[in-house]
C-alpha cells in the first residue's frame, strides 16, 4: 500500500514536470513572438509565466521532498527525485531568460533587421531541445535524451553564425551597434537555454544509468 501510494507520487512528478516545461515551451514562444512582432502582450505573457514557472518550481520541489519523506527510497527513486531536482532548477532559468528576451524586444523596433539574423531559428531550437529533453524524462527515454545533447552543437553553430551577421551589419553602418548588441544579448539567452536543454538531458542519463558526463569528468580530473 504504501509503495503504490509512492508510484502514485512518483506519475505525479512526472505530471508536473510536464506542466513545468509546457511552461518554458510558453515562454520563449511568448519571448520570440514579442521579439519577431514587436508584440508588446506577448512580452508581458512572457513575463507571467516566468512567474507561474516560479511557482511550479516550488511546488515540484514540496513534491520532491514529500516522496523523499515518505519513504526510503530505493537507488533508482533517489536518482529520479534528485535529478528532476536538478532539472526543475534549469527550467526556472529558462524561464528568467526568456523573460529577458521579452524585456529587451521593448527597446528593438527595427524589423528589418531582425529580418537579416538568424535569431528566428535559434527559438525554434530552443524550444526543441526543452521540449525533448522535458519528454525524455517522463519517457525515460535515454535515445532521446542523447539527441537532445547531440542537437546542441546545431543550436552552438546557429549562434555562432548569428554573430558573424550581426559584425557584418555593424560594419555595414557603426548606427547599428547599439541595436546589435542588444540583438547579440537575446542570441545569448537562447544559447544559454539550450545548454540548460542539455543540462536536463544530462540528468534525465544520470536518472535511468546512475552516470553523469560532468560528473564523471570531475571526478577523472581529480
Amino acid at each position: 500500500m504504501v509503495r503504490s501510494r509512492f508510484d502514485s507520487q512518483l506519475e505525479q512528478l512526472d505530471v508536473e514536470m510536464i506542466k513545468m516545461g509546457a511552461l518554458c515551451e510558453e515562454a520563449i514562444n511568448a519571448s520570440m513572438k514579442a521579439f519577431l512582432e514587436n508584440d508588446d502582450v506577448a512580452a508581458q505573457i512572457a513575463s507571467e509565466k516566468e512567474n507561474e514557472i516560479d511557482r511550479k518550481e516550488r511546488e515540484i520541489e514540496a513534491l520532491c521532498m514529500r516522496l523523499l519523506l515518505q519513504q526510503q527510497p530505493v537507488a533508482r527513486d533517489l536518482r529520479l527525485i534528485s535529478s528532476a531536482l536538478k532539472m526543475i532548477s534549469d527550467m526556472e532559468r529558462i524561464g528568467d531568460q526568456a523573460a529577458d528576451i521579452a524585456e529587451i524586444t521593448a527597446f528593438l523596433k527595427d524589423n528589418d533587421t531582425k529580418s537579416k539574423v538568424h535569431i528566428r531559428d535559434m527559438g525554434i531550437a530552443a524550444i526543441k531541445m526543452v521540449t525533448e529533453s522535458v519528454d525524455s524524462f517522463v519517457n525515460k527515454d535515454m535515445k532521446l535524451a542523447k539527441s537532445v545533447m547531440e542537437y546542441d552543437d546545431v543550436l552552438d553553430n546557429l549562434f555562432v553564425e548569428v554573430k558573424q551577421e550581426l559584425i557584418d551589419l555593424i560594419g555595414k553602418d557603426k548606427a547599428n551597434g547599439e541595436f546589435c548588441i542588444d540583438l547579440i544579448m537575446i542570441a545569448k539567452y537562447l544559447e544559454r537555454i539550450g545548454d540548460h536543454a542539455t543540462n536536463i538531458a544530462e540528468w534525465v542519463e544520470y536518472s535511468i544509468t546512475g552516470s553523469h558526463v560532468k560528473m564523471a569528468m570531475e571526478e577523472g580530473n581529480k
